[in-house]
Order: structure tokens, then C-alpha cells, then sequence
């Protein structure tokens, strides 16, 4: 079972059909909505800000969500990947965003609707990416623009697939539907 921890007066709120691994750590002022997945040995620390989570976010393996003490929180939209063993640091990512993996996006940064941020990039504070952006690279840089379509259809189909892994686990792993 997932560790679900109080922390400093706030529960986690965890939607309705989410999956939380066995060995996922979910940890005070989290809401996540539903739909979402959250892998194995990943870990989402809302002790010391928020972290907001849409419908359909997949948080992949390893990857870590966290923020600074009264200064950046996390908000995440729908429809977004987080790939394996990413860290977001306080930052805004919007719907149907792709974050690769190991990339790291640090505080105050914010990814555009759409825009997919590359394997192992690295976003610095403070760095806006539009929409349908690619950026890649460490410090990532702006690389091209993504045709919207293309990239609503493969992000929407990996959220949706990582929907439909999670429902190869065990019941108890998965948030109720009522």
C-alpha cells in the first residue's frame, strides 16, 4: 500500500480511479485529481507548499515533486506525463505537457500547454516555455515548435495508456470510483 502521510494539518486528497503504487510516497498538502497514476518510488512531498494535480497526470518512476518553503508550489494540468525519475521543483506545467524523463524543471518555471520538455533537459528558474515547444538540452533551450495536433494526440495517448497500465495492478491499489 502507498504511503499516504498527514503532514502539518493537510491530508492528501487523491481522486476517484487512481493508481498509487505500493511504494509511492504521497506526503501532506497534495491533491491530485482523477485518473492519475503515481509509480513506483515516486515521490510527491507537499510539506512545505501545495502541489495541485489535474485528471489523468502520470507520475512515472522515481520521479520526485517538491517545492520551496512559502515561496513556489506545483501545479500540474491534465492530461501531462512526467516521465521516469524527473524532478519538479515549484513549478507549472499545463495540459497535455510532456516532462521526459530524468529532465528536472525547477521553481517558479512554467511548461506550456502542449509543449514537451526533453530526456534529461534541464528547465532553470524562472524559464517560460510556450506552447507546443520542444526544448532540450542542459540548460534546455528552445528547439522547435510542435504541430498542436501531433502533440494533443501522442500526449492524450500517453496519459491514456499509463490509465490503462495501472489497471493491470491489484484492486487495492487503485483509489475507488464512487
Amino acid at each position: 500500500m502507498a504511503l499516504i502521510m498527514p503532514l502539518r494539518g493537510f491530508t492528501p486528497a487523491i481522486g476517484k480511479g487512481c493508481f498509487l503504487a505500493p511504494n509511492a510516497t504521497v506526503v501532506g498538502d497534495v491533491t491530485m485529481g482523477d485518473g492519475c497514476s503515481v509509480w513506483f518510488n515516486a515521490v510527491l512531498r507537499g510539506d512545505v507548499n501545495t502541489i495541485t494535480i489535474g485528471d489523468r497526470v502520470n507520475i512515472q518512476d522515481g520521479s520526485v515533486l517538491h517545492t520551496l518553503y512559502q515561496k513556489s508550489t506545483i501545479e500540474i494540468g491534465n492530461d501531462v506525463s512526467i516521465g521516469h525519475n524527473v524532478v519538479i521543483h515549484g513549478a507549472k506545467i499545463h495540459d497535455l505537457a510532456l516532462i521526459g524523463m530524468g529532465a528536472i524543471v525547477m521553481d517558479d518555471a512554467e511548461v506550456g500547454q502542449g509543449a514537451i520538455v526533453a530526456a534529461g533537459a534541464v528547465v532553470l528558474s524562472r524559464t517560460k516555455i510556450g506552447p507546443n515547444e520542444l526544448w532540450a538540452g542542459t540548460p534546455a533551450k528552445f528547439v522547435k515548435m510542435v504541430d498542436p495536433a501531433q502533440s494533443r494526440e501522442i500526449n492524450q495517448k500517453i496519459a491514456h495508456n499509463y490509465l490503462m497500465y495501472s489497471r493491470w495492478y491489484p484492486e487495492e491499489c487503485i483509489t475507488p470510483e464512487d
